[in-house]
């Protein structure tokens, strides 16, 4: 059975809380070599969101996420 709720216990769940808390900017590189740029919105157990400079929201599914890194 799914659970609804996110496992703080996992360090990546943690580090991207911490980055929200925070309001730090992170490069973000995806799996088809796009970079984007902004502030960590929220996550689900699905996505995450970034807001960029121009307070725009870009909703991206954590599976195309090769990796990202603060500022």
């Amino acid at each position: 059975m799914a659970t609804t709720e996110f496992d703080t216990s996992l360090p990546s769940i943690r580090q991207l809380q911490e980055l929200i808390k925070q309001k730090t900017v992170i490069e973000l590189k995806l799996v088809t070599g796009d970079l984007l740029t902004g502030k960590v919105a929220w996550q689900d157990h699905n996505c995450v969101c970034i807001v960029d400079d121009y307070n725009r929201q870009t909703t991206i599914w954590k599976q195309a996420i090769a990796y990202y890194k603060s500022k």
